[in-house]
């Protein structure tokens, strides 16, 4: 994470927590000639709705104003929203909460010959997790190094 946004999350975390909600990730993108600085919120259990998301933008908002030096010199739109059902994966908290669930993983190489995986969470550990996947009829558990994941997210099964 760059340093900025390692200092803009310590600065906002607190005020997101205080409000029984979670900081899920954030990231400061430049779309045309437009800076976006983007925050992901959710709130356990049921999920986050646009009041409290409202409210949230306000603090943050207030927050960010407020820092000297400012961490993000240049203009910005500030986006508050929620991760939605397809949130990705980042934290061991995101981990323990994805088990039984069903998730996509990518990895940065092949795996028996695929480099994605999408299927149910069913163990994980410090090393790696075990996934059931479905290939046509029948399933499979999948054993994945945890270092060999570029990204996870959950997903929505069809």
């Amino acid at each position: 994470m760059p340093k900025n946004l390692a200092v803009i999350q310590e600065a906002i975390e607190p005020v997101i927590s205080s409000n029984d909600c979670e900081l899920v990730d954030l990231e400061y993108v430049k779309e045309k000639s437009q800076y976006y600085l983007r925050i992901y919120v959710d709130k356990q259990p049921g999920g986050i709705d646009i009041e409290t998301i409202a409210d949230l933008s306000e603090l943050v908002g207030e927050k960010l104003d407020s820092m000297t030096p400012d961490p993000l010199p240049d203009p910005y739109i500030l986006e508050l929203s929620s991760p939605g059902l397809e949130r990705p994966i980042k934290n061991e908290r995101d981990w323990q909460r994805a088990k039984g669930a069903y998730i996509h993983v990518s990895l940065y190489q092949k795996l028996e010959g695929d480099k994605v995986f999408e299927g149910h969470l069913q163990e994980l550990d410090d090393e790696q997790i075990q996934l059931e996947i479905k290939i046509k009829t029948r399933r499979k558990l999948v054993t994945i190094p945890r270092k060999q994941i570029a990204n996870a997210r959950f997903a929505i099964e069809f």
